[in-house]
């Protein structure tokens, strides 16, 4: 018998509304493994068919080489979530970073399993170079002596929008969109640090695992990585009582879109250029959805669109919407194909 994916194809609005008044009391947390699957396809039916029946939501990336979590599970199916996990080689030793904040509202609205021909876009081609040859761990102690040393380099391997709100005291943060173009400029960048002590971060982990290991086919010799990346950070800075070295909020890829790390506001709002601020906000327009930080005052005066061009295309008749969106679509699609050039 052919399996069937149950997918929910209720609108957008009726899923949040749908998961925000369930009462369910929900752990949000994000995990990541490199490991050979010989059958991703056969894995992503497996998960779904298991963590839909115990009512996980979250965005989960499948490839050949292992897989890429972000996701919420009931608190009331924790224990049996745990079961499964550890009942399969494959997710044993995989070590779970748990949300620094929950939020007032849930992370994530549905389940969806993608199969992908990797779990980070990256661009590289993984038979030019030994990708198990990865730097060292940091741990939260470490990584602050790091900061402290000032012949050590740090980096964020995050995007020019995550470092925005937040980033390490005296971090090299590269003004990119994508890792992709982060794997590009980085070895660049740092050509005249090649032989210093160099400590890569990011959000869980997952990028840095990758970019030490190109960074040293690159030729750096001494390259490290914070284990766990920010989210665990701050739980070991609390757990050890150390200082918090990290500025402004930690932005994260779902509903919540950030979490308090450091107590300062490192950013400003991009309406009125003056306010400090940190709150990331998604654009009304129909044909934009662009990610903006907006202080309470100007964002309800656009009334949560991030510019009065968005305001007034938003007013167009349906029909007309839909073409736009649409041309924009296929645009983003041909720049993307343009984009998967590889880095060797």
């Amino acid at each position: 018998m052919k399996w069937k994916e149950k997918r929910d194809l209720r609108p957008r609005a009726q899923q949040k509304q749908a998961v925000q008044g369930d009462g369910t009391i929900r752990r949000t947390l994000s995990f990541y493994k490199y490991v050979h699957f010989t059958d991703p396809e056969a894995v992503r039916r497996e998960l779904f068919t298991a963590w839909g029946a115990l009512g996980c939501l979250g965005r989960i990336y499948v490839a050949h080489e292992g897989i890429n979590a972000q996701m919420s599970v009931p608190k009331a199916s924790w224990a049996e979530f745990e079961r499964f996990m550890k009942s399969r080689v494959e997710y044993q030793d995989i070590p779970f970073k748990l949300a620094v904040e929950e939020g007032s509202a849930p992370a994530f609205y549905k389940l969806s399993i993608r199969h992908k021909a990797k779990i980070v876009a990256d661009g590289l081609d993984d038979t030019s170079f030994d990708v198990t040859n990865t730097g060292t761990y940091l741990t939260a102690a470490q990584m602050n002596e790091y900061i402290d040393d000032p012949e050590a380099i740090v980096i964020d391997m995050r995007n020019n929008y995550e470092s925005e709100i937040g980033y390490f005291k005296g971090a090299i943060t590269p003004d990119v969109k994508t890792f992709r173009d982060e794997l590009r400029l980085v070895p660049k960048k740092l050509r005249v640090h090649k032989n210093k002590k160099i400590a890569l971060y990011c959000t869980g982990g997952i990028r840095c695992e990758k970019a030490s290991a190109w960074l040293k086919h690159s030729g750096f010799t001494n390259v490290r990585h914070l284990k766990g990346g920010i989210i665990d950070y701050k739980h070991q800075v609390e757990a050890s009582g150390l200082a918090n070295y990290f500025k402004g909020r930690n932005f994260v890829f779902d509903e919540r879109m950030s979490e308090r790390i450091g107590t300062e506001i490192v950013s400003t709002c991009h309406l009125c250029r003056k306010v400090k601020c940190d709150t990331y906000h998604d654009c009304r327009a129909q044909v934009c959805h662009r990610l903006f930080i907006g202080c309470d005052t100007c964002v309800k005066k656009r009334h949560g669109f991030c510019s009065y061009r968005c305001q007034t295309l938003d007013r167009l008749p349906s029909s007309v919407k839909k073409r736009f969106t649409r041309l924009l679509s296929t645009c983003r699609r041909i720049k993307g194909e343009l984009r998967k050039v590889p880095l060797y």
